[in-house]
């Protein structure tokens, strides 16, 4: 279907949109390794593709945990355990999750995650809208550590720390 597209500075009605291929398996968007120390996350979906509408990555973990339990007052989070065993907790109830099941994380709602499993856990996680998470997590991996409790951090991308992570012993 024609759209409008800008090539080397001219608009044509008459060509197709400009759009990416596949971002491969293991892969990130924008081809920039990403770490959080215990997890390697891949950019799936960005916020510019969609708009705002939408963010989604791929969490590779490599040990157990996750992060401090939060909430979002921007948006649903919504997670899909691909490979490995998780216990996702939302409104202080724990939930197990495994390959092929999915939670959502309501906004406004405390939630977390963690990797309970050995060897490796892949968990998809959608943001929508996508709010300021994408830059939330180019500064979390910038540290190549999980996010810390520090509140200002949260505060500045629409979130915030309601407690611990959850433990995995």
């Amino acid at each position: 279907m024609p759209g409008i597209s800008v090539v080397g500075g001219n608009v044509s009605e008459d060509a197709e949109p400009d759009t990416r291929g596949p971002v491969p398996a293991g892969a990130d968007h924008d081809g920039e390794p990403r770490s959080m120390g215990i997890t390697n996350l891949a950019f799936k979906v960005t916020t510019a593709e969609t708009g705002g509408g939408l963010f989604v990555i791929e969490q590779t973990s490599h040990g157990r945990g996750g992060p401090p339990r939060h909430l979002h007052s921007e948006q649903e989070e919504w997670f899909y355990a691909v490979e490995g065993r998780f216990v996702v907790e939302v409104g202080g109830r724990a939930h197990r999750v495994g390959p092929g099941d999915s939670i959502l994380a309501p906004r406004d709602v405390p939630h977390a995650w963690a990797f309970m499993g050995e060897g490796v856990g892949r968990l998809l996680i959608a943001f929508t809208p996508a709010g300021r998470m994408e830059a939330f997590f180019r500064a979390v991996t910038a540290t190549r550590a999980m996010p810390t409790l520090d509140p200002e951090l949260w505060l500045a991308h629409g979130m915030r720390v309601t407690g611990p992570p959850l433990t995995t012993a």
